[in-house]
């Protein structure tokens, strides 16, 4: 399963969708899922991944993390797995 997949299944799961319905370009607010479930998703992507997210809760958008769309998810799960790969 890819990144990608592995993604829109956890919100898929979240949000009570099927990953089908969620496309790339849609944010976390246009599939229903609001701050308290973008918590449970980054918990989600931290245990999926074995990755550490650096999600700020308190100020999503002063985070490094980008959570405004699906694909932004993506793009920055894949570069925290590069990142732990290359620091070994």
């Amino acid at each position: 399963m890819s990144v990608s997949e592995k993604i829109r299944e956890i919100l898929a799961e979240q949000a009570l969708l099927s990953p089908s319905d969620i496309s790339a370009d849609a944010s976390l607010e246009d599939i229903g899922i609001d701050s308290m479930g973008v918590v449970e998703v980054i918990f989600a992507i931290e245990e999926a991944f074995s990755i550490e997210v650096p999600f700020n809760a308190n100020d999503p958008q002063a985070s490094a993390f980008d959570v405004s769309s699906v694909a932004a998810i993506t793009a920055a799960v894949n570069q925290l797995i590069a990142e732990q790969k290359a620091a070994g």
